[in-house]
């Protein structure tokens, strides 16, 4: 079984995007009822924004963790171009909400790993075809997201997988 796609994990029971372990750093956990951000070291969440609040949702994956910094904002500034997620909103989930309808979004932590290329992207077109799909709560069920990204976390990085990914989300069965 696959236990992550870039900073999507497997941690216990439930599926974690970011590093829990990191020391000062955040992540969001998926549960059945609401996507939580939490604090490292903290037993309570800093925000809880339920499933139903949200109309579609992103990620951003920088592929190291240094891309996710201050420094990585100034090399994008340099380079010119956006081909990469970087800086300091480079490891982020965004989102639009409703009641009220806002723009959402909420940093995490990078792992010490990589994310390799593929996985990103991967992962990026996985939440964009379950926003898509409309199927958003889904991703609170570990069963269901386990077998998605069982599916998903070996598809090769083309265009094509685009396709394979949202044909996945819609027949993977509850």
């Amino acid at each position: 079984m696959a236990e992550f796609l870039g900073p999507l994990e497997l941690v216990g029971d439930r599926w974690v995007i970011g590093d829990p372990k990191r020391q000062g750093g955040m992540c969001l956990v998926l549960t059945a009822e609401a996507l939580e951000h939490h604090a490292n070291g903290e037993a309570e969440p800093i925000e809880v924004v339920p499933w139903s609040r949200f109309m579609e949702l992103g990620i951003r994956a920088a592929h190291r963790a240094w891309m996710a910094t201050r420094g990585g904002t100034a090399l994008t500034w340099a380079a010119q171009t956006n081909a990469l997620d970087m800086g300091r909103d480079a490891c982020s989930v965004h989102g639009l909400v409703r009641h009220p309808y806002d723009d959402w979004a909420a940093r995490y932590s990078h792992h010490r790993r990589a994310y390799t290329g593929a996985h990103v992207y991967l992962l990026s077109h996985l939440v964009e075809a379950v926003s898509e799909a409309k199927l958003l709560h889904r991703l609170g069920d570990p069963q269901w997201l386990a077998a998605v990204v069982e599916q998903v976390a070996p598809l090769p990085y083309r265009r094509s997988s685009v396709r394979a990914i949202r044909e996945i989300v819609t027949a993977t069965p509850v």
